[in-house]
């Protein structure tokens, strides 16, 4: 049974669906820890030094890394099945019967890939010689001992290449999310006739707030110099 899993198409989307499932809670997550960054310093520094402390930190990250080696396989898995069972193109190829989404995701996955790489090295990591701004992350230190996740991501953003480069990766994020959670309905068989459009438009709108979400800290940064005081 779990042989057929990985190897039948149904069990490889199911894979896809559960792990995208599971990525999308990840993500949704992730945008509100990092919301706590308008809440100041004190705040953000604090809530950062409880999970950095928690236990179950690593386990949790290594799931996570297992989740999305098993989202990328099943993908591609399928991609290439999709490739070999038609080896010749359409001969009338109609994209406006495809959303732009769906038409980008084969290329939007990777490279939102790539990028959650050089963020992992940038913030989690903390490579100073990828953050473009000479400073050692490491010694990011607060009045009371504490890593100064605040100084940091403040310090970041103030990079235009960091914060742009953010950015554009989080509008490719969530148009991947706008096709993905619509994808997702469909292979559990939610995305009927009768509640398609509305599936979609949710998923739509999900994926508008995520991106307002985490393109909110670095404009708030780059543009309106927020976090400023702490940039040195």
């Amino acid at each position: 049974m779990l042989i057929r899993l990985f190897t039948s198409t149904v069990g490889r989307k199911f894979i896809m669906a559960a792990t995208g499932t599971l990525l999308f809670v990840f993500v949704l997550t992730h945008m509100i820890d990092n919301l706590h960054f308008f809440l100041g310093q004190e705040a953000l520094n604090h809530y950062g030094d409880f999970l950095h402390n928690l236990e179950i930190l690593w386990p949790l990250r290594a799931g996570l890394l297992t989740v999305v080696v098993l989202h990328i396989w099943s993908a591609a898995s399928l991609a290439r099945d999709n490739i070999r069972a038609r080896p010749v193109p359409y001969a009338q190829w109609d994209p406006t019967k495809a959303t732009y989404a769906s038409r980008t995701m084969v290329w939007s996955g990777p490279i939102v890939a790539a990028f959650v790489i050089y963020h992992l090295l940038h913030y989690t990591v903390q490579i100073k010689g990828i953050n473009l701004t000479g400073q050692d992350f490491h010694t990011f230190i607060d009045s009371k001992g504490r890593h100064d996740i605040y100084r940091m991501i403040a310090t970041g953003f103030s990079q235009p290449v960091v914060a742009i480069s953010y950015i554009v990766a989080m509008a490719l994020l969530c148009i991947h999310l706008d096709h993905g959670i619509a994808a997702g309905f469909q292979s559990v068989g939610w995305r009927n006739h009768a509640y398609r459009t509305l599936v979609e438009r949710a998923g739509r709108l999900v994926a508008w707030i995520i991106f307002i979400g985490f393109a909110s800290i670095p404009v708030s940064v780059l543009v309106f110099g927020y976090g400023k005081e702490v940039v040195k």
